[in-house]
């Protein structure tokens, strides 16, 4: 038992410190197309969403945590909404920053994978995404919750295990395109609820009521966030690609 646990951290450790060659243009092209997909055909999207939704969730705890918030637990919801509960101060930065962090935390986690694939370590970014959903997953609860998590971590970990380097490097580089791309579409969706008088709680508009800055200020600053995470990760992308 023991020599195997050994083999399994030999092995992610090798994966993590080991760089990889970018991938040609044309495939980094295909994975782009294929997260943009992912993202704009509405039956892919009704699926996908609630990867997008376990890493807004998951930006509110890191977020809680580290303004110093005590973090009672995240909720998944098969509609693909979710909430996530903390505790300490009802007002002040901390509780700024908690609900900042939800709409803008996929494109940021995309910008940072997109740093890190484009040094070469696509593959050592799918090991750090699984330990995100492990440290997430003790978090959750809800069964629904549990599922999602657990369904996103057996495939994260599938393919990090038995893919081939080909297949894991192209994973990640589709995973972080569409982190990035998929950033800006909640935002527009969360105005169109707005307007029409379907989203009063929203995380905009907690904004507004703790700074008293309008709530479609904070929809704007979201969009103006995620889109330039996406134009500024898909640069980093494609500069790294194999000319």
């Amino acid at each position: 038992m023991l020599a195997r646990v050994n083999e399994l951290l030999d092995r992610v450790l090798g994966d993590v410190v080991t760089r990889q060659p970018a991938l040609d243009p044309r495939l980094a092209a295909a994975c782009a197309l294929l997260a943009l997909a992912l993202v704009v055909w509405r039956p892919a999207w009704r699926r996908t969403r609630h990867l997008v939704t376990i890493a807004h969730e998951g930006a509110h705890g890191v977020a809680a945590l580290l303004s110093g918030r005590r973090l009672s637990g995240i909720r998944l919801h098969s509609d693909t909404s979710g909430l996530t509960v903390s505790r300490g101060r009802p007002t002040g930065p901390g509780m700024v920053a908690t609900a900042f962090a939800g709409y803008v935390g996929p494109s940021l986690l995309g910008l940072v994978a997109a740093v890190v694939v484009a040094r070469g370590y696509a593959i050592g970014a799918l090991w750090v995404a699984l330990l995100l959903l492990t440290l997430l997953l003790l978090q959750i609860r809800n069964f629904f919750g549990l599922y999602a998590v657990l369904l996103a971590g057996a495939a994260v970990f599938a393919v990090s295990w038995w893919g081939t380097e080909e297949v894991r490097v192209a994973t990640a580089y589709v995973a972080t395109c569409f982190l990035l791309l998929a950033g800006p579409r909640p935002v527009v969706e969360l105005q169109q609820q707005r307007r029409s008088g379907r989203a009063a709680h929203s995380d905009a508009d907690m904004l507004a009521r703790l700074t008293r800055v309008s709530g479609t200020v904070w929809v704007g600053v979201f969009l103006l966030v995620t889109v330039a995470a996406a134009l500024g990760g898909g640069w980093l992308l494609w500069a790294a690609a194999e000319v």
